[in-house]
Order: structure tokens, then C-alpha cells, then sequence
């Protein structure tokens, strides 16, 4: 086994960078190639279904079904041109990942030969199996029936030669099983809410959309080395790990030279999501070594969701094609930054972004505060929500690690902002406003222009900052759909449009001046979610009291968490604006349990395994060799100086029987607690119980094994260590 290491280690380090086929065409004219665009819409369809078709996707109206057999001729047509022989319905079940079940296009001819359809019907609707999805007791295992059904607001596309029709899943009852169902719910909600409050100052708004700009950091590993760490392979992080001598301290590899490997890697990665319409824009070393990121230019929430989606699972299969493994498990490695997905947040209309300022008008900069302060007031209202939305067993080990957001929901505005909504919040005018563009700096060096300075710093320890134009949730896990964090930031803001709506017509109904209402409800609002802005420290341990006194939710156990999405108000908010019913809560979180239960029962076991027929025959077997040492040098030298000689051996045997001995009764407690939680019959109580009995457990017999891996011999130890598994030559 110790020569197999070796071996793995060595073929790693000798691997060049795979030669990648560059399209002929620069990435402007090959972008979208692989999806049925507007462009492929009008070539391939009628005018009159083409005409319809993009009426539901820029005005929501409803899909008329008698379209579909020539959506779906056309739609046919340009993939079997393009060498596509089966199609699939692709959703977002409740797994965290997607789902695709394909069939070809033939048909029996009924002349003993075959034909190729794809009719309307199998476009717009299939039936996938209900019950074997995670679906929180909504279906019985007898109760298969469910439902796939096409959303044509995000288009279709091909991957190899499989035509890819993105769909919403429901259970045969209506319940939403996936993601994608109630995120258009919430997309349609803040849409109807924004536009109403987007009226007050202009009133040709048509409609107001969500936009999102994810941010996917990721780590890879040779595949070779990932292959020997079963920790790695079955949980997707390492379960135990000495750091290595020379990690991210030096804080060479953000922004460094990207590896040849690596650049070969993202390379083909970027040509094959260019092709998929996916518009990647940015690439770069991250903090932690082996650590990356690709960024996207921003795009309409559904799509980038659905796009997200898609590249993590395309950054699979490429990064296996270039002989890597990518890992995007929030914390892979113990010691060094984990990895997240900010999710960059806004909402435009069809003439501009709704949170850019400053505006050229007073009315432009009192719209922009408009939609700052309603938005800080969802985030209030729900913060602990939010927070549910973005946690998970995986994620829950790199937020409050100083190197991610805490687990507690602010917001960061800057200084600027921060002062402005203070002024308005103290005086006693109904006064309109200006707000300060950039700002230039001059720099004492001739050769270098004029800088232009933005009206805010960054925080990189607020969960929810404002950036200029967006706000950047930074608590999104790297392994998460965005959709989740999506679904309850836009309901939360709806909500809060909506009610500041309600009260500032209550006012104009009053004869009261429509901008004097504004103002007034704005100051309200200000002084009401006041307790969220916070422009400090959020590492520090007197944020933690600040942030308890102010009465923000400050709860760190994930099962406990999860909690917010069956609280009243979180109940009331999500069926009043129609995203989801008691119900569907109720199933989700179910599923969020069983499966934060599931994760670290699996890690318990794979710890407990390695532990047993890994790390204690390594041990054991070098105290063997340490003992035949001792007994031969006691065979040579007189009793007292083979004592003397043998002092560290001795010293290190002794060493090793108290660590293993701790190991041993430390894995028996786990299999223990683990059998006590798994009687447990709710899940809610059973993910607590795995929380607060299991997972501290495996903290403490990963400890001994970490000191194990300093004192065994190396070529005796089986499995790649950071050192190894970290730098990418």
C-alpha cells in the first residue's frame, strides 16, 4: 500500500497539460452554439409559434399547448442536424444536483421498421418515478406518479448527443419537488411587487426581473490522489490530515500564475460552457492551494441558476478528461479556506438596475433608496431564514471560519450609504436628495491615470454586502444551488415591497404627497431594520453579542437552523405570495434533515472504517518495527545505554498505544452514539442527535489520527497527504 502511494504521487506530478482543440471561430461567434436560441427559434419555427413562444418567455403569458408539436418539430430538426439522437427531460430534485433520464427519438413505423418523433406532447410533459426522489413524505414508495413539465423561459440544449429540455418536477398532487418550481414562483412574486413600487417613479415600467452573478470557487485534485483517499471519494472531503508544512500562509496562489494543467483545464472548460451559452468571464487562482474560480457575466435568476447547475456538472466530466478531480465540498481540506459561491444579487427593469446609484435625478436617488431600504427590511425581517437557505452539514464547516462570512445574516453598505440613510432617518424634513458619484484619486506617479474610487469599501466578513449595483450574498456554499438562497431572498424582498406599497397608498389615500409618503415610510423602515446594518468586524467575538442583543438569529446548529423555513412568519410570507404551501415546507425540511443525517452517518462510517483497517495496522505495524528495533539494540549494548539509545523509540511506541488505544474506544463511542440517534424515529431529532453526539466524536478521533501521521514512518502511511494532495505541478 505504502509503495502504491508513492506511485500515485509520482504519476501525478509527472502529468503534462492535455493539448486542447481550440474552435476555429473567436468565443463571440461559437457562444451558444450547443442551445436553441432566439436566433435558432426564428430559423426553425413558423413565424406565428415563434411570435407566441417569445411572448411567454419576455411577458410570462401561458404556454398555448397547441404550439408544442411545431416547438417541438423545430426543435427536433436543428438537434438532429447537430447529430442528437435522444432527449431528456433535466430538473433539480431535491438532491442538490440534477437529474436526466434519456430516450431516443424512434418509434416503431408499424411496417416492421423504425422512424424518428419527438412530439409536442413529450417536449412540454413526462412522468418521472416521484418516489425515489427525495420528497419528504409528500410520496409513498408505492405512490411513483410525478411530473416533469418543460419551462420555456430557459432554453433547451444539447450535450453530446442528448437534447436537454430544462423542466420543473411536481408530485402527482401539484407539490413541488425540485428547485426550479418554486424559484419561477418567487420570480414571478417580486416581479408583480417591484413593479408596482417601481410605478411610483416610473410609471412605463413593464416589468422588473431578478438577476443573479454566481461566483462558483472550486478545488482540484489529481485523480490518481483522489482515488487513494477513500475520505475523499465517498464524502468529497478529507476526514483526517495533518496540514502541511507550507499551506496559504505565504499567500502566493490567489491571484498567482495558474498551472499549465490547470489552464489546459479551464480552457476546455470555458469552450465547452461558451458553447452552452453559459458566458464565463473570469478565471483565477483562489486563496487555498488547488483552489479556483470561475465567474460568469450576470444574467436573469432562472437562467443563472440553471447554468450553474449545468457548469458544475460539465466541470465534472472535464475536469476527469484532463485527469483531475474537482472538489466542490465547502471545506475539502482541514487547515486552509473552504470554498463558496457569492451569489451577486439585483433587480432591473426594462430601462435599468434598480439598485444602481447614484441616479442623475432626485427622484433617481430617492428610487435607489427606495429598493436598498425595502431590501434591508426582508433581510431583517427573515434573516434567520436566509440563513437557512444557505446552510447545510457541508456548508456549516466553513461559515464563521474566518476565511467566510458568520453564521449570522448582516449587511454592509459603506460609509457613504450607511450616512445617508442615518440623515434621513434623523431629520425632520421631507427632503429629496443627492448622492455622491465616483470619486477620482490622484496617485503621485505621472504615468499612472486618474483612479476612480467607488462610493463603498468592501467587507469581506458580511454575509450580504452592497457592491455599488448589487448585493453580494456571500454565505452561499460552493456545492449548493443557488436556487435555495434565490427562492428566500426574493420572496423576503417581495414581501417587503409589497407592504411598503400597502402603507405608503394608505398614506396618498389620505391626501398625503406621494413622495412626502415615500419618505415617510422609508424612515420607518430605516429605523426599523436598522439592526441589520453592520459595517464592522464580523469575525470578531463582540460582533456575536452585538448581533444576540440586537435580537438577529445567531443559532450555529444546522439541524436547529433549519428550523426557520416552519416558522410562522416564514410560512405565511411563502403561501401569501404563493412560492410554496405548509406542505411543501414541511416535506423540504424533512429532506433537509434526513439528509444532513445521512451525510455525517456516512462520514461516521467512513472514519470509523479507515480508522480501523487503515490508520491502526499502519501504526501498530511501525510500533513493531520500533520494538524489534529497541529488543535488537538491547540485544547488542549493555541494559542501561540500549535503554538510553532506545529512549525516542521507546518514547514513540508508548505514543502510539495511547493514541490508537484512544482511537479504538473513540470509534466504538461513534458506532454507539450512532446507534442510539439512529432509533430515533423523527428525522428533526435524529439530525440533532447526529450534531450534537455523532459529529463531535469523529473532531476528537480525527485529532489523534492528525498527530498519528507526524510520528509514522512516511513510506509505511497509505494515504496521500496535504503536502501531496494540494500542489498541482
Amino acid at each position: 500500500m505504502a509503495n502504491l502511494r508513492f506511485q500515485v504521487v509520482a504519476e501525478a506530478f509527472k502529468k503534462k497539460p492535455l493539448e486542447v482543440k481550440t474552435p476555429a471561430e473567436r468565443p463571440c461567434e461559437f457562444f451558444g452554439k450547443n442551445v436553441f436560441t432566439r436566433e435558432k427559434m426564428y430559423k426553425y419555427l413558423p413565424k406565428d409559434v415563434y411570435e407566441k413562444l417569445v411572448d411567454v418567455i419576455d411577458n410570462g403569458t401561458r404556454l398555448d399547448r397547441s404550439i408544442a408539436d411545431a416547438v417541438a418539430a423545430g426543435i427536433k430538426q436543428w438537434a438532429v442536424e447537430n447529430g442528437v439522437t435522444h432527449y431528456t427531460h433535466w430538473f433539480q430534485p431535491l438532491t442538490e444536483g440534477t437529474a436526466e433520464k434519456h430516450d431516443s427519438f424512434i418509434e416503431h413505423d408499424h411496417k416492421g421498421g423504425m422512424v424518428e418523433e419527438f412530439s409536442g406532447k413529450l417536449l412540454v410533459q413526462q412522468e418521472p418515478d416521484a418516489s425515489s426522489f427525495p420528497n419528504g413524505g409528500i410520496r409513498n414508495t408505492f405512490e411513483a406518479r410525478g411530473y416533469s413539465a418543460w419551462d420555456p423561459t430557459s432554453p433547451v440544449f444539447i450535450i453530446d448527443d442528448t437534447l436537454c429540455i430544462p423542466t420543473i418536477f411536481i408530485s402527482y398532487t401539484g407539490e413541488a419537488l425540485d428547485y426550479k418550481a418554486p424559484l419561477l414562483r418567487t420570480l414571478h412574486a417580486v416581479n408583480v411587487a417591484a413593479t408596482d413600487v417601481c410605478r411610483y417613479f416610473y410609471p412605463d415600467v413593464k416589468k422588473v426581473q431578478s438577476n443573479l452573478g454566481w461566483e462558483q470557487e472550486y478545488f482540484l485534485v489529481d485523480e490518481g490522489l483522489y482515488s487513494a483517499r477513500p475520505d475523499l471519494l465517498l464524502t468529497g472531503r478529507t476526514l483526517m490530515g495533518h496540514d502541511s508544512a507550507k499551506n496559504q500562509q505565504m499567500d502566493d496562489h490567489y491571484f498567482g500564475t495558474i498551472p499549465d494543467r490547470v489552464q489546459a483545464f479551464m480552457k476546455d472548460l470555458e469552450i465547452r460552457a461558451l458553447e452552452l451559452a453559459i458566458p464565463c468571464k473570469t478565471r483565477h487562482n483562489e486563496v487555498a492551494p488547488n483552489q479556483f474560480e470561475l465567474a460568469p457575466i450576470y444574467e436573469e435568476c432562472n437562467l443563472a441558476v440553471d447554468h450553474n447547475m449545468l457548469l458544475m456538472s460539465l466541470m465534472k466530466r472535464v475536469a476527469r478528461k484532463h485527469g483531475f478531480r474537482v472538489l466542490l465540498h465547502e471545506k475539502p481540506f482541514a487547515g486552509i479556506n473552504g470554498s463558496g459561491k457569492h451569489n451577486n444579487w439585483s433587480l432591473s427593469t426594462d430601462t435599468g438596475i434598480l439598485l444602481h446609484g447614484p441616479g442623475k435625478t432626485p427622484m433617481d436617488n430617492l428610487r435607489f433608496v427606495t429598493f436598498i431600504v425595502e431590501t434591508l427590511m426582508g433581510v431583517y425581517r427573515h434573516n434567520g431564514l436566509l440563513k437557512a437557505s444557505i446552510m447545510s452539514a457541508t456548508n456549516a464547516h466553513r461559515l464563521g471560519a474566518n476565511e467566510a462570512p458568520p453564521a449570522i445574516i448582516s449587511s454592509f453598505l459603506g460609509k457613504q450609504l450607511s450616512e445617508l440613510l442615518d440623515h434621513i432617518e434623523k431629520s425632520d424634513k421631507d427632503e429629496l436628495f443627492n448622492i455622491v458619484g465616483k470619486q477620482s484619486m490622484k496617485l503621485e506617479i505621472p504615468e499612472i491615470p486618474e483612479l476612480l474610487i467607488d462610493n463603498t469599501d468592501r467587507n469581506r466578513t458580511s454575509p450580504f454586502a452592497f457592491t455599488g449595483n448589487r448585493f453580494e450574498f456571500r454565505a452561499v456554499g460552493s456545492e449548493a444551488n443557488c436556487a435555495s438562497a434565490m427562492i428566500a431572498l426574493n420572496s423576503a424582498v417581495a414581501e417587503a415591497l409589497a407592504d411598503f406599497k400597502k402603507r405608503v397608498d394608505a398614506i396618498i389615500d389620505k391626501g398625503e404627497n406621494k413622495t412626502r409618503a415615500i419618505i415617510d415610510i422609508l424612515r420607518e423602515d430605516i429605523k426599523t431594520c436598522k439592526p441589520i446594518r453592520f459595517d464592522g468586524n464580523g469575525y470578531s467575538d463582540e460582533w456575536v453579542e452585538e448581533a444576540r442583543r440586537r435580537g438577529l438569529d445567531c443559532e450555529t446548529s444546522c439541524p436547529v437552523i433549519f428550523e426557520r423555513y416552519l416558522d410562522a412568519e416564514s410560512i405565511d410570507m411563502f403561501e401569501s405570495l404563493g412560492v410554496m404551501s405548509r406542505k411543501e415546507l414541511e416535506a423540504r425540511n424533512e429532506v433537509k434533515w434526513e439528509t444532513y443525517t445521512k451525510k455525517i452517518q456516512i462520514e461516521a462510517r467512513v472514519i470509523g472504517d479507515l480508522s480501523m483497517n487503515h490508520i491502526i495496522p499502519v501504526a501498530t505495524h511501525y510500533q513493531s518495527k520500533l520494538l524489534k528495533n529497541v529488543e535488537n539494540m538491547r540485544g547488542i549494548f549493555p541494559p542501561e545505554k540500549a535503554d538510553k539509545l532506545s529512549a525516542r523509540n521507546i518514547k514513540l511506541i508508548e505514543e502510539i498505544a495511547d493514541r490508537t488505544a484512544v482511537i479504538e474506544k473513540g470509534v466504538e463511542e461513534l458506532v454507539a452514539a450512532r446507534k442510539v440517534a439512529n432509533k430515533i424515529e423523527n428525522e428533526h431529532l435524529k439530525a440533532i442527535a447526529y450534531h450534537d453526539t455523532v459529529a463531535p466524536k469523529m473532531e476528537l478521533i480525527r485529532y489523534q489520527i492528525d498527530k498519528l501521521e507526524l510520528i509514522v514512518e512516511d513510506r509505511l502511511w497509505t494515504l496521500p497527504k496535504y503536502r501531496e494532495l494540494l500542489f498541482i505541478r
